[in-house]
């Protein structure tokens, strides 16, 4: 049997020809049904129908995975749970660079009621290149407008009572429900050694390294020990282990925003602050797996499992042959402006060969199919995208099966997937 499996059609198709029970976890990013990417199927989030034939062809006690959007999350769990899923927890990804995607209220009313606006400043670049003439009109980077081409920005403030009021917060967290399908068998280990699925890979997904002490009694060396009689005493042994903190529901991204939100440990081993680094830069840097140097993980964000953001050489591998085009953000497209109407606008990124506008870290991919995937175990994916969670089983020894409606999403999937196999 082959062990990597990518369908170009719908996944209710691939379903249908997939036995009961075949395959041992399903690890996903569906649409968050906020008409993100401009296509009428991501209109909408996964119909329960679909979570059915996910639970149909799902073993007993196999864990589901589907990332989703903060303001859907509710009704992507709901639809999970009705589908016969027990929702068993939400881990929360959190991550220190989404951008601001509000209106600004003051400047749109300025704009309606044809009021000029006061210069107050200018800003030179600081990280602004990206922002087109169209995104700063819309109000997207606070109140600033284009001055000219050269980067350079002026700063306006009006006098509107609601100058400085938004539309919406800075992203910084995708949930990701954990749901399981019920047992087959009365516990969980006669569950587990039928079907081989049921549990979390605890020990396998532990962070970083910690000492633990442990103090026990020997009780071979009991004095005073006459029975029935108190005192009683127990010399004791002491045994050190070495091993990761458990793994929690939180996963980051270790940018410095996020780092900021955990306090420096102030008494214990910790000697000096946080370092971390990235291939020797800034943890900012886009290539490299986050590494920290430390004393102690207590009271930091080592805690968690951390990884950067995805980089443009990870989500553009093996794809050199490929014609680069623009990824597509939040709303919609020339082609798509009339079958979108009502829907807020989109903008554009500079082109490069994989466009899909939400490529997940593989790191974090690794870790999420290693947590819930037994060994040799088969991973299913219903919403392949460009292909991160088949790449993540290819490096973690999983067989892998995904379905993905679009073509060009598709191709992409398939090259990086063949190049991550073929390094062999």
């Amino acid at each position: 049997m082959n062990r990597i499996l990518i369908h170009n059609e719908n996944c209710l198709e691939t379903m249908k020809r997939m036995a009961d029970n075949s395959v041992d976890a399903i690890v996903t990013d569906p649409p968050y049904g906020l008409s993100f990417m401009g296509k009428k199927w991501d209109y909408e989030l996964p119909s329960v129908e679909i979570w059915k034939e996910c639970f149909r062809v799902l073993k007993h006690g196999g864990h589901l995975l589907s990332f989703a959007g903060t303001r859907t999350q509710h009704r992507m769990a709901v639809n999970i749970e009705d589908a016969g899923f027990e929702i068993r927890d939400m881990i929360a990804w959190i991550y220190g660079s989404g951008f601001p995607k509000s209106l600004n209220i003051g400047k749109a009313i300025d704009k309606k009621l044809g009021v000029e606006r006061k210069v107050v400043g200018t800003t030179k670049n600081q990280g602004l290149k990206a922002i087109t003439s169209k995104r700063v009109e819309q109000g997207y980077r606070k109140n600033l407008t284009i001055a000219n081409r050269k980067n350079q920005y002026n700063i306006t403030k009006g006098e509107s009572k609601f100058e400085g009021w938004g539309t919406a917060l800075k992203p910084a967290l995708e949930p990701i429900t954990l749901a399981r399908k019920p047992l087959s068998e009365k516990t969980i280990a006669a569950n587990v050694l039928k079907w081989g699925t049921g549990g979390l890979n605890i020990d396998g997904c532990r962070i970083g390294e910690e000492t633990i002490k442990t103090t026990v009694k020997d009780l071979s060396q009991a004095h005073g020990n006459q029975f029935g009689k108190a005192g009683i005493t127990y010399p004791t042994k002491g045994y050190t282990e070495h091993q990761g903190r458990f793994p929690a529901n939180l996963i980051h991204d270790g940018s410095q925003m996020v780092l900021d939100l955990f306090p420096e440990q102030k008494s214990g081993a910790m000697k000096k602050p946080y370092k971390y680094q990235n291939n020797g830069h800034s943890l900012g840097a886009p290539s490299g797996e986050a590494k920290q140097i430390h004393e102690s993980s207590k009271g930091s964000a080592a805690r968690f499992f951390y990884c950067a953001k995805t980089s443009k050489k990870e989500r553009n591998a093996g794809l050199a042959a490929l014609e680069p085009k623009q990824k597509i953000y939040n709303g919609q497209s020339g082609e798509s402006s009339t079958e979108m109407k009502g829907v807020e606008k989109k903008f554009t990124t500079t082109p490069q060969q994989n466009f899909h506008p939400t490529v997940k870290p593989l790191k974090l991919m690794q870790y999420l199919v290693r947590l819930v995937t037994p060994p040799d175990g088969i991973v299913y994916d219903p919403f392949t995208g460009s292909g991160s969670t088949g790449i993540a089983c290819v490096r973690e020894g999983f067989g892998f099966i995904g379905s993905e409606l679009d073509k060009d999403y598709t191709i992409i999937a398939t090259k990086r997937i063949k190049h991550e196999t073929d390094k062999g």
